[in-house]
């Protein structure tokens, strides 16, 4: 059965379609379906205004208001109440607005005294406002929720109309009339440094939802079951398929597939095709839904999240539409992706070995796919209102990610610049893949332990690629994100195993599952939490859900028998938590003991330093523990109170800083004076610059990415360990916010190799 609002709307948006294929021009039909929309839903006016730039939105039509005359009539966003229904992207509903706080009315249009209910619901493309469409009454209280889902069923049609063919040359014209014209060299924000040069491939999305109801319900079901099945099948495909190796973007990536298998959107889906929606219509409606409840949360992972559910609806979108092939059919060997903005799984659309650059009119670095780019060493910049206009499929574009300039066309010397510019990358890919089988040996002769951090299949290339000395992280948590069910015991023997055989006689770091905050499991329910990062995560889950632990630790000892296994534990705030999760492995080792079962031959037990109280217990916790790991992701995040995930906050604090660095001296000095196995694992560990620092503290093991560790390889043969220490006292003793520059101008005067 169709919902009220749906069967109402029916009659109106195909009234709307008539008028929008008539003979008149864009202005005289805008105006007719304004008043169409108002009569049938018996408002006293209506208007609808449209996004002109990152600030304003314009009068586009309107309906029972008087008619401005003279300059475009425009609201800021977030003024008034068409202003805030754009910011915020959700309906609102008004029975008074003079007793709104943010009533905003303009005497152009209409007297204070003529209207006093509103409601407005956004015109949505990608989830970007493009619009406002707002109903006004005299009456008070003239409105109800039902109202609003007519509305917003009435604005998905409209969106359509506004990215029509017709309309968009009439917003094209506009602008020619206003002069604006193309530029040749353009600054943008750079989100990921480096050099590209190649063809513009404009990345077109989805188009907007053009069929918004279906007579057959049962043909609609099938479509969206045959389509949510193709996607997901080549998702898997393609993740599997790329290696990106271990890090944020391998996460964002699970994630993302996660997001496409969920049951409950799923679920949402086919009620509104129950409901009388076609297919498109349908998902459409889902994420909106989704969006207006959660999209004021203040939990970041949940806002985070959404925005990953509105890559996922577009794509199913495109299965459905079988516009899901178009990335493929692009020729040129050097492409530049140029779009509005992306989703981390569209970038994968395209072959990303021929990707030189990225180029976004959004973005931010912390943006799923700018992360996903970087690890693919794709030049990113951002930030460049209207390039998405300006570019042509196949002009030619050269990106400087240095210095953040994009140049169109460029000039035959601009452009021999970035070739030659292009072949010393790749003269220095080839220096960096001939140290493969050279030691990680200092100047000084010191021996620097260089391990690689995995988590997917994919990753353990790397440890025959990179001649690494082990594995100085393996995340197990990754094989239980990529898991619709909590994966058996025999299913993580078989994960771990197949490591264990990858690396031989190699160091392996099995790391306890590290779950909770933004790493979430699709079959475990959580309660929502104010502070994620800080809240139940992590070691806390599992010692809570103790069995889950065991099966884990069961597993470890089964994939390791008859070598040795070295399990560290996350999270650990205090000695006591260290003691009980280390007891519980060890009476997990005496039962298969007493069982006859093989075991390892031998067992180490260690902790990752992340929580800054732990580091006062150091002494306590040193003489108990084989080894430690310091994952200075967290451990900064603490100790600078900073969300690292916080644009605001991305550039405030700088591991670089002297009060860090006298953190990870402290804890470098006192694992020395104990004898213990020291390593870092952390983002710090895949930075040469921060590697070089963490030499020059002390620190003798670094776990790093897999793309990363041919550059910090060549950084430990161009050091010298004392020279550096020297050099290390003498900045611990600065009080500036970074000491990056000093580093860097040491490097570059010691001739030290920090590419």
């Amino acid at each position: 059965m169709r919902s009220p609002a749906i069967r109402e709307a029916l009659g109106i948006l195909n009234q709307l379609r008539q008028i929008m294929s008539g003979a008149e021009a864009v202005p005289e039909k805008m105006q007719r379906v304004l008043e169409t929309i108002a009569v049938k839903m018996q408002a006293d006016a209506a208007c609808c205004y449209v996004t002109a730039d990152d600030n304003y939105l314009e009068l586009f039509a309107a309906y029972g208001f008087r008619q401005p005359s003279g300059r475009p009539l425009r609201l800021r966003y977030n003024e008034g109440l068409i202003g805030e229904v754009a910011e915020n992207r959700r309906s609102l509903l008004v029975d008074n607005i003079w007793l709104y706080p943010k009533v905003s009315f303009r005497p152009e249009l209409a007297e204070e005294k003529d209207f006093h209910s509103f409601i407005g619901v956004p015109v949505l493309q990608w989830n970007r406002t493009v619009g406002v469409l707002a109903l006004y009454n005299t009456e008070e209280g003239a409105r109800t929720e039902t109202d609003v889902e007519l509305l917003e069923t009435i604005a998905m049609v409209l969106a359509e109309i506004l990215s029509s063919e017709e309309v968009g040359r009439y917003k094209k014209s506009l602008i020619k009339a206003r002069g604006v014209a193309a530029r040749e060299r353009i600054k943008g924000v750079s989100l990921n440094k480096g050099y590209g040069l190649g063809k513009a491939v404009v990345h077109r999305r989805r188009q907007s939802v053009t069929s918004i109801f279906a007579e057959d319900r049962e043909k609609e079901l099938r479509r969206l079951e045959i389509a949510h099945q193709q996607m997901n099948e080549d998702l898997d495909a393609k993740f599997n398929a790329t290696k990106l190796g271990l890090g944020e973007h391998a996460d964002i990536l699970e994630a993302y597939r996660m997001f496409a298998k969920d049951k409950g959107w799923y679920g949402k889906i086919v009620d509104n095709i129950n409901s009388g929606l076609a297919a498109e219509a349908a998902v459409e409606r889902a994420f909106e839904d989704m969006w207006n409840r959660l999209s004021a949360s203040s939990d970041r992972y949940l806002r985070e999240r959404l925005h990953d559910l509105r890559d996922v609806s577009d794509r199913l979108q495109s299965y459905l539409s079988g516009d899901y092939k178009r990335a493929a059919q692009i020729e040129a060997d050097d492409i530049v992706v140029v779009a509005q903005t992306m989703g981390p799984a569209e970038l994968m659309d395209y072959d990303y070995t021929r990707i030189r650059g990225l180029i976004l009119e959004d973005g931010t670095p912390t943006m799923h796919v700018a992360i996903v780019a970087k690890a693919l060493n794709i030049p990113v910049l951002a930030k460049i209102k209207g390039i998405f206009g300006e570019i042509q499929n196949g002009q030619t574009v050269a990106l400087d990610g240095n210095e953040g300039f994009v140049y169109v066309n460029p000039s035959p010397q601009i452009e021999a610049d970035f070739r030659k510019r292009l072949a010393e990358r790749e003269e220095l890919q080839k220096k960096l893949a001939s140290l493969r089988n050279l030691p990680a040996r200092t100047l000084d002769g010191k021996d620097i332990g260089l391990y690689v951090n995995v988590g997917l299949p994919m990753d353990f290339d790397y440890i025959e690629s990179t001649g690494c000395a082990g594995v100085g992280l393996y995340r197990t948590e990754i094989p239980f994100m990529t898991s619709e069910t909590m994966p058996d015991v025999e299913k993580q023997v078989s994960y771990y195993k197949e490591l264990i055989d990858r690396c031989g006689d190699k160091k392996v770091i099995f790391r306890s599952l590290d779950v909770g905050s933004d790493k979430l499991l699709p079959y475990w329910a959580y309660a929502g939490e104010a502070n994620p990062a800080i809240g139940w995560r992590s070691i806390r889950i599992t010692l809570d859900r103790r069995a889950i632990l065991r099966k884990q630790i069961k597993a470890f000892l089964l994939s390791a028998a008859g070598r040795e296994l070295n399990v560290m534990f996350p999270m650990i705030a205090d000695l006591a938590e260290f003691e009980d999760a280390k007891e519980t492995l060890m009476i997990e080792l005496e039962k298969d003991r007493a069982r006859g079962l093989p075991v390892p031959r031998k067992v180490n037990v260690g902790l990752m330093i992340e929580v800054p109280s732990v580091i006062f217990q150091l002494d306590d916790i040193l003489p108990k523990a084989d080894f430690i790991s310091v994952g200075t992701n967290d451990l900064a995040q603490f100790v600078f109170a900073c969300d690292r995930g916080n644009p605001k906050l991305a550039e405030r604090y700088d591991v670089l800083s002297a009060p860090f660095l006298q953190v990870m001296k402290t804890i470098a000095d006192k694992a020395a004076a104990a004898g213990v196995y020291c390593s870092v694992c952390g983002e710090m560990a895949s930075n040469p610059i921060e590697a070089l620092a963490l030499i020059g503290l002390g620190y003798r093991n670094l776990s790093s990415t897999g793309a990363a560790f041919g550059r910090v390889k060549s950084m430990v043969r161009s050091v010298n360990t004392e020279e550096i220490a020297d050099y290390m006292r003498l900045l611990l003793k600065s009080t500036r916010d970074t000491l990056r520059p000093q580093l860097i101008a040491y490097a570059y005067d010691h001739g030290i190799e920090i590419y």
